[in-house]
């Protein structure tokens, strides 16, 4: 139990300095609004990976001769479509997500083992069989009951539609467009965030310069938020800490 303590106290005593800082920080930022992040190249942030996928031969490129029109614009004169490391595009986000399932296990098994011996020789009628009291045809009795019940249910429904503008990343070799967009929406002291990323193919890619999220490959999208109500709806450090470390 000491031992147990002692790590407790350890680790209290480890997170208490960045306990200490969110508390100055939290401090620092009584009646004023949450700060928006900087406008930053996400290919510069830390931890930032290019993307590398199973890529197709290179084809070659092929070109009408004697024609004005180029092939695969939907334009006279120039494609309007992102198509290059730094092009936007608007992806419309529409995430509509239902689940219903119940499931439920019952298992039930019983079984009986008995062995005896009525007859030994005549000396299941000894005194010291009688004395101890021995069944001479129950030697042995053995039972056993095992059951098991489960149940599980799971009930969901999520939907999030908005549009968000992406910024090409990357140009894989097949063409495909590795895009990522972020936006932060305030709304008093609350901030709303909405990350998208993902493969995108040209070709899915609307007129408009548009392409719907369900047509993003490896997609990453999040909502979520920060702020007065998103701290208030999580739980205490010291709580998160006590429900990580004990055992029950």
């Amino acid at each position: 139990m000491a031992p147990r303590r002692s790590r407790l106290l350890l680790a209290a005593v480890a997170i208490a300095p960045l306990g200490a800082c969110n508390t100055v920080d939290r401090l620092s930022q009584i009646g004023a609004t949450p700060a928006l992040s900087a406008i930053e190249d996400p290919t510069s942030q830390p931890g930032y990976k290019p993307v590398r996928m199973a890529m197709p031969d290179i084809q070659p490129v092929s070109y009408a001769p004697n024609s004005l029109w180029r092939t695969g614009s939907r334009a006279f004169f120039k494609d309007q479509r992102a198509a290059r490391i730094g092009d936007l595009l608007t992806v419309k986000v529409n995430v509509t997500d239902k689940a219903n399932l119940n499931n439920e296990t019952k298992r039930s098994r019983s079984n009986a083992e008995g062995l005896g011996l009525p007859n030994a020789f005549g000396l299941e009628s000894s005194a010291a069989v009688a004395a101890a009291g021995i069944t001479p045809d129950k030697l042995i009795t053995g039972t056993s009951t095992t059951s098991s019940d489960g149940a599980g249910s799971v009930q969901r429904a999520e939907t999030v539609t908005t549009n968000i503008a992406a910024v090409v990343n990357q140009v894989l070799p097949n063409g495909n467009l590795v895009v990522e967009g972020k936006q932060e929406i305030r709304i008093n002291f609350e901030v709303r965030e909405l990350i998208v990323a993902g493969v995108v193919r040209p070709e899915d890619i609307e007129s408009d310069n548009t392409i719907d999220s369900t047509k993003i490959a490896q997609a990453r999208i999040a909502y979520g938020g920060r702020g007065q109500i998103t701290d208030v709806q999580q739980p205490r450090y010291g709580q998160q800490l006590v429900d990580i470390l004990l055992p029950f």
